[in-house]
C-alpha cells in the first residue's frame, strides 16, 4: 500500500515578502495548515484521493483569503464567474464547470459532472441548471463579494488592466490566488481538482486553464496528478499539466524533472508565470514555481503539515 499524501495550492505570484504583513502571512500559513490536515485525516480514515482533494478545494474555496468561491475576482462588468475542474486517476474519468455565478462550492459541481454526465465540461446556465438537479442549492453571486476584491477592481479598471489575482498593481496585503489539490490515497489511487475565480477585470466569458483537462488539471495513475496556477493562457498553450505527464511517461524524467522543465523552462518561454503541485504514483511530491511566491502546503499521513508561501519555506 502507498504512503498517503496530499498538497494544496492557494495561488502563485508577486508575493513580495517585504511588503506582506506578518499578521496576514500568519492567516494564511494557518489556513493552509488547517486544510491539509483536513486532508490527511480524510486519506488516514481511509478516504479516496478523489475525495480528498474535493474536500481540500471546498475548504479552499470557503475561505476569502483565496480566489476561488468566497473570495473570488470580480470580471470587468462587476461580475462573478467561477471555473472548477476534478479529475480520478483510476478512472480517467472527468468533471468541470465554467463561467458558474449561482453556484456556492463549484468545485462540487464539477464532481457532480464526473459523477453524473456523460460530459466533462459544463457552462455557464447549464451547468448551474445540472447541479441544482443533482443536489446543489443555487445561491446568489453576493456571497462571493469581498470588499477587498471590489477594491481590486477598482484599481485595476483605473489602469485598463487583466490582472493575475495574485500580481500588481494589488495591494501585497489583499492578494490571493487560484486554488487546486493533489492527492494519492492508501490504495495507489491519484487525483487532482482545481477552482478559480479567474484574473481580475477579466472579459465576461473569459474561461481560463482551470476547468481545462491537461491544461490545468490532469491525473492518471500510470504517472502523476497536477494542478496548476498562474497565467492561465499559456498553461493552456503549453497543456502544462498533461506535459509533465507526457515528459515522465515518454521521456522517463522523473516528477521532479518534469515539472521543472514545464514550469522553469517552458512556461517562461511564453512568459508564463505560476506555479504547479504534483504527486506521481510512487508519492513524490513536487511544488515548483517561477514566480516570488505561491501559497502551499503537503503532507504525508502521520506527519505534520508542510506549508510556505516563498521561495524556499516551508515550515
Amino acid at each position: 500500500m502507498s504512503k498517503a499524501v496530499i498538497a494544496i495550492h492557494g495561488g502563485a505570484g508577486a508575493i513580495t515578502r517585504a511588503q506582506f504583513s506578518p499578521e496576514k502571512e500568519r492567516l494564511y500559513i494557518n489556513a493552509l495548515s488547517e486544510i491539509v490536515a483536513a486532508g490527511q485525516a480524510l486519506l488516514e480514515a481511509g478516504g479516496s484521493a478523489l475525495e480528498a482533494v474535493s474536500e481540500a478545494v471546498r475548504l479552499l474555496e470557503e475561505c476569502p483569503l483565496f480566489n476561488a468561491g468566497i473570495g473570488a475576482v470580480f470580471t470587468h462588468d462587476g461580475t462573478h464567474e467561477l471555473d472548477a475542474c476534478i479529475m480520478d486517476g483510476k478512472t480517467l474519468e472527468a468533471g468541470a464547470v465554467a463561467g458558474v455565478s449561482h453556484i456556492r462550492n463549484p468545485i462540487l459541481a464539477a464532481r457532480k459532472v464526473l459523477e453524473h454526465s456523460p460530459h466533462v465540461l459544463l457552462i455557464g446556465r447549464g451547468a448551474e441548471i445540472f447541479a441544482q438537479q443533482h443536489g446543489l442549492e443555487p445561491v446568489s453571486p453576493d456571497i462571493f463579494f469581498t470588499q477587498q476584491r471590489w477594491d481590486q477592481l477598482q484599481i485595476a479598471r483605473a489602469q485598463r488592466q487583466t490582472v493575475l489575482d495574485h500580481d500588481e498593481p494589488i495591494h501585497p496585503d489583499t492578494k490571493f490566488g487560484t486554488v487546486g489539490a493533489v492527492a494519492l490515497d492508501k490504495h495507489g489511487n491519484l487525483a487532482a481538482a482545481t477552482s478559480t475565480g479567474g484574473m481580475t477585470n477579466k472579459m465576461v466569458g473569459r474561461v481560463g486553464d482551470s476547468p481545462i483537462i491537461g491544461a490545468g488539471c490532469y491525473a492518471n495513475n500510470a504517472n502523476v496528478a497536477v494542478s496548476c496556477t498562474g497565467t492561465g493562457e499559456v498553461f493552456m498553450k503549453t497543456l502544462a499539466a498533461y506535459d509533465i505527464a507526457a515528459l515522465m511517461e515518454y521521456g522517463g524524467l522523473s516528477l521532479h524533472q518534469a515539472t521543472e522543465r514545464v514550469v522553469m523552462e517552458k512556461l517562461p518561454a511564453l512568459n508564463g508565470s505560476g506555479g504547479i503541485i504534483a504527486i506521481d504514483c510512487a508519492g513524490n511530491v513536487a511544488l515548483p514555481f517561477n514566480s516570488e511566491g505561491m501559497y502551499r502546503g503537503y503532507g504525508y499521513v502521520g506527519d505534520a503539515p508542510s506549508v510556505g508561501i516563498y521561495q524556499s519555506q516551508e515550515r
